[in-house]
């Protein structure tokens, strides 16, 4: 198992971009809203499983923050849709809902992440399976 395979925030993520998938085949004509929220959306779960499996906390908390800046990202793209009235409102308040779930918990673990993260010791070419320890890592793991 990956360390990412184990967050709560991995697992909304993919939620997540399932949803959008759903959601954006309604769309039709904005095919530039439609790439950027697909994009948008698979960035928050790829940047989430990269910080994961990053042992040193200054960038494990970079990858964190990323995500989150696309979480936030996708939110605004949710409002163009229902402002154009492009999708449905329920799908549109249940992504946004989503979001702000797994922006509160990046919020935490870039927070948590963060304290202490000066220099990174280490090569950083560990394998990101989980074998190592970490300082954190249990309590960002099952947020």
């Amino acid at each position: 198992m990956f360390d990412h395979d184990r967050l709560d925030v991995y697992r909304a993520a993919i939620q997540f971009v399932k949803l959008v998938d759903g959601l954006l085949g309604q769309v039709s004509g904005r095919a530039y809203l439609v790439d950027q929220l697909r994009r948008a959306a698979t960035s928050v779960a790829l940047n989430v499983a990269e910080g994961a499996g990053e042992f040193c906390p200054k960038d494990k908390a970079r990858f964190y923050r990323m995500a989150r800046r696309s979480a936030t990202e996708c939110a605004a793209v949710l409002d163009v849709l229902s402002e154009l009235k492009l999708a449905e409102e329920t799908p549109l308040r249940t992504g946004r809902d989503l979001l702000l779930r797994i922006v509160s918990m990046l919020v935490k673990m870039t927070r948590g992440a963060e304290p202490g993260a000066g220099t990174c010791k280490g090569t950083g070419t560990g394998t990101g399976t989980g074998t190592g320890t970490r300082r954190g890592s249990r309590n960002i793991a099952t947020m």
